[in-house]
């Protein structure tokens, strides 16, 4: 099971405290850089990491004043320095903290995704393991097409989550840059080894170019990464809603002791958390559009992207964390009707034998055309006047004049849509 405090996790590392405290997280690390080449002291370095504070109530009085949150989260830290103030921020601008605290904030995040990612396939893989035989009716248009298993539905849903993962981990791998190159990214007053020091020392790579700030580019794309894990969440949510509809009843969501699906319906269980996922998907999209806009930026740089990033990183992580948290915990609890399962493959007597019977047909030396023709017939026959295909086709001449009874009967076996099952559990499960 994920972790129930994962959530939680999440919601930490975007608190306003969180993010001062990445802030000052990088400055020690610029700090520590100016050490290690010998521009200050490693004496004045730990004594700076040993006495740099802040309060977030000390920062809000002093951006009231001076309206600009990184200055006044700097003028708080050199309150709790003194003198030694003159050593932090030297040769650096906001940007520099700002961008690369946003990195390590991303980073931190994304370990949270991808561990619900690797929960959310193993739940699943446990499930195709156990599911691998069990027939169902695979469907094409909402229509019912031929026979096939609920486990290879959910290799499918393991194979595109892998997929996915794969994506969110390249996304995140590429957007792990830092940048501690000045003012419209010239290094005027700073050197690029303070920067790739400071970088290496956070974990982050420094950023090839930065023009005041990390491109958007690379921001866009991580955001596009997790909607595309919101979509596909969404995607396996919707087979979910379709297959607990009363007429069908494949699936359920559990359903604990003393729910209620309905103040005035009492019969009523509602795949109620999976339309839930659907909708935050759309929330995850509709931020993703954002990050898309926050792209275009004036010249070397503007501030017009900060706003929409407050808002659309921590709310799309928190959401795809919540959204896998939740999904997983769907699965674990999935309520599976392996008889209607079955009972759906067999209705209208087996008409989703139909391709077997063209087939059969033709291997004896019909036309494609003609035996297609026979089979239609006896197929729609069967669904129009709630019949039964097996039986039309045992009775019709045309059929029995090419195949004997047991050959019809070996034509109905459902085994025989299911004899390459290992080979796609191989590539998918091995």
């Amino acid at each position: 099971m994920i972790d129930r405090y994962s959530r939680k996790e999440m919601a930490e590392i975007w608190t306003l405290e969180s993010k001062f405290n990445y802030y000052l997280n990088v400055e020690l690390a610029v700090c520590d850089a100016y050490a290690q080449v010998g521009s200050i002291s490693k004496e004045i370095a730990q004594e700076i990491r040993k006495k740099a504070n802040f309060s977030i109530e000390r920062i809000d009085e002093i951006e009231r004043e001076v309206k600009h949150d990184v200055i006044a989260f700097l003028t708080c830290v050199n309150e709790s320095l003194g003198d030694l103030g003159r050593y932090v921020h030297v040769g650096m601008t906001s940007s520099d903290v700002i961008d690369t605290a946003f990195a390590l904030q991303i980073q931190d995040s994304a370990k949270i995704i991808l561990k619900d990612l690797s929960t959310v396939i193993g739940t699943l893989k446990k499930l195709a393991n156990e599911h691998k035989n069990t027939i169902c009716i695979g469907r094409s248009h909402g229509i019912h097409a031929e026979v096939m298993t609920f486990g290879i539905k959910l290799c499918n849903w393991i194979d595109i989550l892998e997929r996915q993962k794969e994506n969110f981990e390249q996304a995140t791998e590429q957007i792990r840059v830092g940048q501690i190159s000045g003012p419209v990214g010239t290094y005027s007053n700073i050197s690029p080894e303070i920067e790739e020091i400071t970088c290496k020392n956070l974990g982050l790579k420094p950023a090839r170019i930065s023009t005041q700030i990390i491109a958007r580019d690379y921001h866009a794309h991580f955001m596009q990464a997790l909607a595309i894990i919101a979509t596909v969440i969404e995607q396996f949510a919707t087979e979910i809603r379709h297959l607990q509809r009363t007429e069908v009843l494949e699936l359920e969501e559990g359903f604990s002791k003393g729910q209620k699906g309905s103040s005035a319906m009492p019969h009523k269980k509602n795949p109620v958390l999976s339309e839930n996922l659907c909708g935050l998907s759309r929330v995850v999209r509709s931020n993703s559009v954002a990050a898309m806009e926050n792209v275009a930026l004036w010249h070397e740089r503007d501030i017009s992207h900060s706003s929409a990033e407050r808002i659309i990183f921590p709310d799309s992580l928190t959401l795809v964390d919540f959204m896998l948290n939740r999904f997983n915990n769907i699965m674990e609890n999935i309520v599976v009707h392996k008889d209607n399962m079955l009972s759906h493959s067999e209705e209208f007597g087996g008409i989703v034998y139909s391709q077997k019977m063209l087939l059969s047909l033709v291997a004896k030396g019909l036309s494609r055309e003609d035996a297609y023709k026979i089979v239609q017939k006896n197929a729609l026959n069967a669904f129009e006047n709630h019949g039964n295909f097996k039986q039309n086709v045992l009775c019709d001449n045309e059929v029995t004049k090419y195949l004997t009874p047991e050959e019809i009967e070996q034509i109905f076996n459902p085994q025989e849509f299911l004899k390459n099952i290992d080979h796609i559990y191989k590539r998918v499960l091995d």
